[in-house]
C-alpha cells in the first residue's frame, strides 16, 4: 500500500502508471491526481478482480503483465493470507520472518515486459509512476530508462532489509534514479524495513 503524495505534487500530472495495482484500492486517490491511469497487475486472479472492479473505466487501462529489466516470462512466488499482495518475482527472506502468518504457499507463471518495450508502438502521456512490486523495483526502472526521461514523479516501495532475496536496498534506487534526474523527497518507512519513498525529478 502506497501513500497518499497528492499534498506533494506540484505539477500538473497528465497520467499516471501503476505498477502493482493489486485490486485497484488506490483507484479514488489516484483519480485526485489524474483521470488517465494505466495499470499492471501480473497474477491471474488478482487481475481478473481487478478488471471487474474498474476494467469498465473508459479512463483506466489495466494488463495482466508484470513488469522488469527483459521481456519473457518468469515464475512468481506466491501467497494467499494477504490477497497476494506480497507475490514476488524474488522469493522471500526476512519477510517470513516479519510476517510469519504470510506463508509463499505456490509459484506463478507470469508474462513479463518492459516499460520501454510495451510503449515503443505506443503514445505516452504519463508523468507520474507509482511502483509496488515486492522487492523489484530496480529491474522494472532498468527497463523503463526511455520512460524515465519524460516522468516527473516517481512513487516508489522501497526496503533497508533483505525482505526478498537480493531486494535493492533504497540507497540502490537512489543512485539509480539520480542519474536521471530524480531526488528523494519524502520517505514514509511504515513497515520499518520497508516504506514508500517519492522521488521527484
Amino acid at each position: 500500500m502506497l501513500f497518499d503524495i497528492t499534498q506533494y505534487i506540484k505539477k500538473e500530472i497528465n497520467g499516471i502508471i501503476q505498477i502493482g495495482a493489486h485490486h485497484g484500492n488506490e483507484y479514488e486517490t489516484l483519480k485526485k491526481l489524474s483521470e488517465n491511469i494505466l495499470m499492471f497487475e501480473p497474477q491471474k486472479k488478482v487481475y481478473e478482480k481487478l478488471f471487474n472492479k474498474l476494467g469498465s473505466f473508459s479512463n483506466v487501462i489495466i494488463e495482466n503483465k508484470a513488469l522488469g529489466s527483459s521481456s519473457g516470462t518468469m515464475n512468481m512466488y506466491t501467497e494467499q493470507a494477504n490477497e497476494g499482495q506480497s507475490s514476488s518475482l524474488l522469493s522471500p527472506q526476512l519477510h517470513c520472518v516479519q510476517y510469519p502468518g504470510i506463508k509463499f504457499t505456490g509459484t506463478e507463471e507470469v508474462e513479463v515486459i518492459t516499460l520501454n518495450e510495451y510503449f515503443s508502438n505506443k503514445i505516452f502521456n504519463y508523468n507520474l509512476i507509482t511502483l509496488d512490486v515486492q522487492g523489484y523495483e530496480l529491474e522494472v526502472l532498468k527497463g523503463s530508462t526511455n520512460i524515465l526521461l519524460n516522468v516527473d514523479y516517481i512513487l516508489c516501495e522501497v526496503n533497508r532489509a533483505e525482505l526478498y532475496k537480493n531486494c535493492p536496498m533504497v540507497e540502490e534506487i537512489d543512485t539509480f534514479l539520480a542519474s536521471y534526474g530524480f531526488k528523494r523527497e519524502v520517505t514514509s518507512w511504515d513497515g520499518y524495513t520497508w516504506g514508500d519513498a517519492l522521488y521527484v525529478k
